[in-house]
């Protein structure tokens, strides 16, 4: 709340200790649904594998590398040149790309007479619009999402009416089956990296140092726990007439040192891939300590995280590249998820998805989700709340019949007296549940007292839902005044007994959390005997 600074410092300079104390006036006090945890500062969080990819640019960036986008679209004949022999097994790993055939659409009187009682009269001149417009449209002059405007545009009347038209008119649209191209979607950054480097010697003279962290894709047979039929890789290459394959293995420790790994090993990869000169496709095997004693197959701490090799010169001459490359990939997610301890790459990826990713609910979210239903909506009954809770905490424990004032003023242009009060004989003013609070606790919800019992539920601050029942039930008889002032009501007593459901003590629960309460069979358990009442005098 705003204060006059000149105000304060004269009533300090009159009376220091009075002034200080009144500086509890000046703090706004929340309301019960604007306590925290309810109130908090939300702040971004980084997605796992674009995290780790950020961090390898830095890392490529810190080695002195410069960063490169190479063609996602690579057409077949590129793969045939690159892999040589190999290039119809890596082909049968891609994904060929397909488009919808532009048909050629003839117009016969049927369909004039079909157009003309969908769009009205349009003439010969506005048959002949159409007719043109769907000949660009075959010639590729006319793009398929534009189809619709320019026939409208042309025609004057509305796209609704046209896209009709084309709908019950034109069947041929609706029959079009998607026809495949010679274009493929990367499978391998080297299919990038060869057209790439190869345009870039007519401009640059090496020596290169050029990284590139992008998608590739891979036509899998299934995805599993370890594979994705998308992926990130993580590639480099150096261009130089002296690369030899020591760079690939200094490369290796040098980025991969950056994220933990500590010692290295490199063993000649069986596969020996027709695009890298024999005997120098390398696999990286690196220690990191995370690892060890997990429960992965690489709990001694042992991984294969990269794989490097020296370009053949078989390929390299396809593109007119007279210089030897030394080229190093890794896989974005296998590094993710040893640096996020992810034991599934389709959870790590995809977490949203139910299916891949299990759901965990910390107490501090779910105390988030704890809600006072009915609230006052005036100052004078957030202060009839307030006062009732005061009263409760002086006198819950004095003995029934008992009436104890708790405010007095207007409400809604009426005067009200506001009494806590249990009339019935032989037991107290507020029940044994009065004061419980409402806490999420490994995963329940509770209604639970703050005593010894229950200490270890209170420790964490931020799965309390700074929620007492008596709070709740006074927010609700300070509603309800308010309502009967209105209603111009003598006099209203609001009463609450044994609570069984949180409604009953006027707390909601978020659906969010009802879902994962109900499907990790965990509980919600907000019961107990309040025995309170709140009585409501108007004059």
């Amino acid at each position: 709340m705003r204060f006059d600074p000149e105000k304060v410092k004269k009533d300090a300079k009159e009376n220091f200790d009075l002034a200080w104390n009144e500086g509890k006036k000046m703090v706004k006090i929340p309301t019960l649904n604007e306590r925290y945890p309810r109130t908090n500062l939300r702040y971004g969080k980084a997605h796992p594998v674009y995290d780790t990819i950020q961090r390898l640019r830095e890392a490529y960036l810190r080695m002195g590398f410069e960063e490169m986008m190479n063609p996602l679209i690579v057409d077949e004949k590129e793969v045939h040149k690159q892999f040589g022999s190999e290039a119809l097994a890596v082909l049968d790993r891609c994904f060929y790309l397909a488009g919808l055939p532009r048909p050629n659409v003839g117009i016969s009187d049927e369909r004039i007479a079909q157009i003309t009682e969908i769009l009205g009269d349009i003439g010969e001149e506005g048959i002949d619009k159409i007719r043109k417009v769907l000949h660009a449209y075959k010639k590729g002059k006319v793009e398929g999402d534009d189809l619709v405007p320019e026939i409208s545009s042309s025609l004057g009347v509305s796209d609704a009416l046209v896209a009709d038209m084309i709908d019950r008119v034109f069947p041929e649209f609706k029959e079009l089956v998607p026809q495949a191209s010679t274009k493929t979607l990367r499978s391998h950054m080297t299919s990038g990296w060869f057209i790439s480097l190869g345009a870039l010697l007519e401009r640059e003279e090496p020596p290169f140092n050029f990284f590139s962290i992008d998608r590739c894709f891979r036509r899998e047979q299934q995805e599993d726990a370890s594979r994705l039929m998308t992926y990130y890789s993580a590639s480099c290459v150096i261009m130089d007439e002296d690369v030899t394959v020591d760079h690939g293995k200094a490369v290796a420790e040098g980025l991969l040192s950056q994220f933990g790994f500590e010692k290295f090993l490199f063993r000649p990869d069986e596969k020996r891939s027709k695009y890298y000169v024999p005997d120098t496709q390398t696999e990286v095997f690196a220690f990191h300590p995370k690892l060890v004693g997990s429960n992965s197959k690489y709990s001694d701490g042992w991984i294969e995280v990269a794989t490097f090799g020296i370009y053949s010169p078989t390929a390299l001459s396809e593109y007119d590249i007279s210089y030897p490359v030394m080229n190093l990939g890794l896989g974005v997610e296998r590094l993710a998820m040893i640096l996020h301890d992810a034991p599934d790459v389709r959870s790590l990826t995809y977490p949203q998805i139910p299916q891949y990713s299990g759901w965990e609910m910390p107490d501090s979210e779910l105390a988030k989700q704890v809600f006072v239903d009915r609230m006052p909506e005036t100052p004078e009954g957030q202060e009839i709340a307030s006062a009732v809770v005061a009263q409760c905490e002086l006198y819950g424990e004095e003995p029934s019949p008992c009436e104890f004032p708790a405010w007095e003023g207007e409400v809604c242009g009426k005067n009200v007296k506001v009494s806590v009060i249990e009339p019935e004989e032989n037991t107290k003013l507020c029940g044994p549940a009065a004061f419980n609070e409402v806490v999420a606790y490994q995963g329940d919800i509770l209604g639970i007292p703050n005593n010894k019992k229950w200490q270890k539920a209170f420790e964490n601050h931020s799965a309390r839902a700074g929620i007492r029942f008596i709070e709740a039930f006074a927010a609700q008889a300070a509603r309800e005044i308010e309502e009967a002032a209105m209603s111009g009501a003598d006099e209203h007593i609001v009463r609450v007994r044994i609570v069984k459901v949180p409604s009953e003590v006027n707390l909601k629960i978020g659906p969010t959390a009802q879902r994962y309460i109900t499907g990790k069979n965990k509980k919600i358990d907000i019961r107990g005997p309040i025995f309170t009442s709140v009585k409501a005098k108007f004059e």
